[in-house]
Formats: structure tokens, sequence, C-alpha cells
């Protein structure tokens, strides 16, 4: 019985320390793809964004050329999601339309190459990136 109760405390500090490290290694949040690509690797925001002026090109395009398409994708999905459980905690966005939103994100995702436009969600009334970072709104720079 004390071996047990032993094996026992011990799991439990196994298990509490397990998910301090993750939490402590857990991806960043990101505001903006500018933002994503920039963190990822290790270049300035304003570089990637002048960069994407200067050559016409996307963020997603940006971060196929690093090698880090998947990563990228992975990460503004987490953080889409994460804005979108905001929205429907404030009361701004219904569970259903939040669950619209997050099915078209994930379905065109699978098929993203990263040269696309990336206006998923914008009929329904879900705009991401434009202006000054990652938001849901009209899409009129407004929350």
């Amino acid at each position: 019985m004390k071996r047990t109760k032993k094996l026992m405390g011990f799991a439990v500090i196994v298990l509490v320390l397990a998910a301090v490290t993750v939490s402590a290694y857990a991806a960043p949040r990101y505001n903006s793809p500018a933002q994503a690509v920039a963190g990822m690797t290790t270049r300035s925001v304003e570089d990637v964004v002048a960069e994407k002026q200067e050559k016409n090109t996307t963020y997603g395009s940006m971060a196929k050329a690093a090698g880090i398409l998947d990563e990228f994708k992975v990460r503004m999905l987490e953080t889409k999601k994460s804005i979108i459980a905001e929205r429907v905690a404030d009361g701004t966005l219904t569970q259903d339309q939040a669950d619209a939103i997050t099915k078209a994100f994930e379905e065109r995702q699978s098929a993203c190459n990263g040269t696309g436009s990336g206006q998923v969600g914008k009929q329904y009334g879900a705009c991401f990136g434009k202006g000054s970072g990652l938001r849901l709104g009209s899409g009129n720079g407004r929350r």
C-alpha cells in the first residue's frame, strides 16, 4: 500500500513537471502573418513587410521559400482559432459562426500552397491580417 502511494505521488509530480515544461515551450501567438514569418525566420517584421511590398508576394510564399510553410500554416491556424474563441467568449460571434469560420480555415488551409490571398472567412465577417494585425470584424479596420 505504501509503495502504491509513493508511485502515485511520483506520477503526479512527473505529470505536473510535464505540464509546466510543455507550457514553457508553447508556440508563441503571432498577431499578424508578418510577425509569424519574422518570428520563425529571425527577421524583423519591417524587413518582412518591406519584402512583401517590394516583391508583391505573400507571407505564405515567404514562408514557403524559407522552408517553413507547414509550420507557418499551423501557427496561423492556432492564432486564428484562439481569436475566434475569444470572440465567442465576448459575444461577438456565435458558436455556429465560429464553427463555420474554423471549418473554412481548415478546409482551405489543407490545400494552401502559400500563394493565395488569405481571404478565408471574409464571407462570415472574419478579417485576418489586414491593417493592424489579426482581428475579426467587417474588414473595414474596426473591431
